[in-house]
């Protein structure tokens, strides 16, 4: 038996194969075109339920035969997706009629693709074109089953769509309501969040560089910054809509507010990470204080400086939408999600949802590159 290597996932995707096939009907009007022959009844995978089985069991018995890393991983990323994509599109018209061979088959198809997922992390390519692509690809299939059990569950439970509506609907409130998506992200991200993170990380970065050349500074501040970010932005945000005006720059005075002190406390603390060693060589060359800070210290605070930046990042989006739920022109990413939660268009709520995830990711992802340019130096960019 020195050609097969059974794995658990394809062991037990085999076994719920099984015993969906046991349990006969997928949905109830196939359950009840069986109970009454003469009934000429439309039901969802009249050709496609022996189809989407023998894709499932033949990707896993595949998968159990002592095949590479490569190709068992291509056997069940096609299997497991090809079926998947029949359950969702099978269910469709006949939104909560799913019975438990539905479930059991989609569990299945998940665990083919579990194991797909931990193969293709096993593997460590020489090329670094390949090790750039499993760094994509892993996370892409990881993220895209989540949508896939989303929409499967969603139809097949029949769960109501002000509750929680499938990828796909959201999808296409997305399309149509491009223009309204655009002007929303504008008044919130380009202006407020930018700006708002742009000035309070700088801020934060002068007084930090300030507090450390005056330790009065650094003794007062650090206690008040602690405080401070602990203050809850639904009580913030009223007021700045009071002080700065219902429009952009409200929302931007929170984003300040938000990301000054992470920047102070962290870029404090990475000053003081040089070494003593370092130090005392700087003094040996009768370097002053601005060339050590310029040549020693700052370079060494980078890792801090770029966290604080990560940080910032989420907080400066996440303070803004919040702010527009207190004052807001007819426009904005909060204002919209508040208005379309009264209106019940649950859809638009959660379009809004996720080009700010979108967008904060994108954000996310543009400071981790940067650091990464940064900070090349850096014994965690160095290893990988």
């Amino acid at each position: 038996m020195n050609w097969l290597k059974p794995s658990w996932q394809a062991v037990l995707a085999i076994l719920l194969c099984l015993i969906a096939f046991a349990l006969g009907a997928m949905t109830k009007p196939e359950a009840a075109a069986l109970a009454d022959p003469a009934a000429t009844l439309a039901y969802p995978y009249m050709g496609a339920k022996a189809l989407i089985i023998g894709l499932l069991l033949i990707a896993a018995l595949v998968s159990i035969l002592r095949l590479t890393q490569v190709v068992e991983a291509i056997v069940l990323f096609v299997g497991a997706h090809a079926a998947a994509w029949l359950l969702v599109k099978g269910i469709a018209g006949f939104e909560g009629t799913a019975l438990a061979p539905y479930f059991l088959l989609l569990a299945a198809a998940w665990l083919l693709a579990w194991r797909c997922v931990a193969l293709l992390s096993w593997l460590r390519p020489s090329e670094s074109v390949a090790r750039n692509a499993l760094r994509l690809i892993i996370p892409a299939i990881f993220g895209a089953w989540i949508l896939i059990i989303w929409e499967a569950v969603t139809r097949g439970a029949g769960i109501p769509f002000i509750l929680l509506p499938p990828p796909s609907a959201i999808g296409a409130r997305i399309a149509n309501s491009l223009p309204i998506l655009g002007s929303d992200v504008r008044q919130t991200i380009f202006k407020a969040v930018l700006i708002g993170y742009v000035v309070g990380n700088l801020a934060g970065f002068t007084v930090a560089i300030l507090a450390d050349r005056v330790p009065f500074l650094r003794r007062g501040l650090l206690p008040i910054g602690n405080m401070v970010s602990a203050l809850p932005i639904i009580g913030v945000a009223p007021i700045m809509v009071m002080w700065f005006g219902f429009d952009w720059p409200s929302k931007a005075a929170v984003v300040i507010i938000m990301t000054f002190f992470p920047m102070l406390v962290n870029t404090v603390a990475g000053l003081a990470a040089s070494g003593h060693m370092e130090r005392d060589l700087m003094r040996t060359y009768a370097s002053g204080y601005w060339p050590t800070l310029l040549k020693l210290r700052l370079p060494a605070a980078m890792p801090f400086i770029f966290n604080a930046l990560k940080i910032n990042s989420t907080l400066a989006l996440i303070g803004a939408i919040v702010a527009e739920f207190f004052g807001t022109p007819v426009v904005g990413m909060g204002f919209r999600i508040s208005t379309e939660v009264g209106r019940m268009n649950i859809d638009m709520v959660w379009a809004e949802i996720a080009v700010a995830a979108l967008a904060g990711s994108v954000f996310y992802g543009v400071v981790a590159l940067v650091e990464r340019a940064v900070t090349f130096w850096h014994p965690s960019v160095r290893g990988g």
